[in-house]
């Protein structure tokens, strides 16, 4: 199978996935410091597309925008008097770019490039960790709270089972806890929160799926997404997604972030990870995380910021959601 523009051909896919109530997580070790960001891309370029003539998204790509998302993210309160913080899952397979992502947002704010180490410990435990947004130095912390766990596998039987995943989601499971596969969350886990408040829940559950292996992940995955989707959905929780390494199947963008919108390859390639999640294109925001960058990018900060202000759009529709329900019930 071969693709227009600046694709080139897709790998082999790997088995298909069983379904996530029996497995849901790889917890083999990546390769990088930050969950295998820097896995070989599936993709070579090729010759270079054509553009559309106006971005199908406005995004205004100036120094004076990225100061106001910066502004927008570091003076944002959740519109809940009982909760001080949002607080978002990042949820996606091994490599997808979630560290990334959460290392990517601190740099913008730190006025330098940093990163994070990977949460995954070892192929038989692993970590739950929670990262408060620091805003500019000298300011106080964002109203913003990036919860990392292990990512999505392809149906082994190890690794976080979805039991585990809605624990989290409901605020059950204490922080730094270690998950294990024979050992699922109970109400006689250590730190086990038995009555979670509205601060320890999960407001808002983001997917990221790298743009460079969409083609090739197993078609089991999509049904691990639909059943998360499905589950999380009930629990009244909003989802968005996150289309990552765009940089690596368009060689325009690599050159500059703002073509981003205009082109072909980046619309069809959001079709493509709606399809494998199960959501509309309107939900999922394209991004540049900084991998091998040694400098900040004011296109990429806008781009990064930008997908923010979205995650917390939903997640402030999670907090309207509950109030109302709570007002109706009075």
């Amino acid at each position: 199978m071969s693709f227009k523009f600046c694709l080139g051909e897709p790998v082999a896919t790997a088995a298909s996935a069983q379904p996530l109530s029996t497995a849901a997580v790889d917890t083999k070790d990546a390769p990088s410091s930050t969950e295998g960001e820097e896995s070989k891309p599936r993709f070579t370029f090729q010759a270079v597309q054509p553009k559309l003539e106006s971005q199908w998204r406005e995004v205004d790509w100036t120094e004076a925008q990225r100061t106001s998302l910066m502004k927008t993210v570091s003076s944002y309160k959740p519109s809940c008097e009982e909760v001080t913080r949002a607080r978002i899952l990042l949820l996606g397979p091994v490599g997808s770019g979630k560290s990334s992502f959460i290392s990517s947002v601190q740099s913008v704010f730190d006025g330098r490039v940093i990163n994070r180490a990977m949460v995954g410990s070892s192929s038989t435990s692993f970590t739950k960790k929670s990262f408060n947004i620091r805003g500019q130095k000298g300011e106080a912390p964002t109203g913003l709270v990036m919860c990392d766990i292990i990512g999505l596998g392809d149906g082994e039987i190890t690794g976080l089972t979805l039991h585990d995943i809605l624990s989290v989601i409901k605020g059950h499971v204490p922080e730094g806890h270690k998950f294990s596969p024979d050992q699922p969350v109970r109400s006689e886990t250590p730190g086990y929160v038995k009555s979670p408040s509205p601060e320890d829940k999960i407001h808002c559950v983001v997917f990221v799926v790298d743009a460079s292996k969409i083609l090739t992940y197993p078609k089991g995955l999509s049904t691990t997404f639909h059943q998360l989707r499905e589950h999380i959905s009930d629990m009244g929780v909003h989802q968005v997604a996150l289309l990552t390494h765009v940089d690596k199947i368009c060689s325009e963008i690599a050159k500059d972030v703002t073509q981003v919108y205009k082109s072909y390859t980046i619309r069809d390639m959001m079709g493509k990870a709606a399809a494998l999640l199960g959501m509309s294109t309107s939900y999922i925001v394209p991004v540049k995380n900084y991998s091998s960058d040694l400098d900040l990018d004011v296109n990429t900060d806008v781009l990064l910021l930008s997908a923010v202000d979205h995650i917390l759009q939903y997640a402030d529709l999670y907090f309207q959601d509950n109030t109302s329900q709570k007002t109706q019930f009075r």
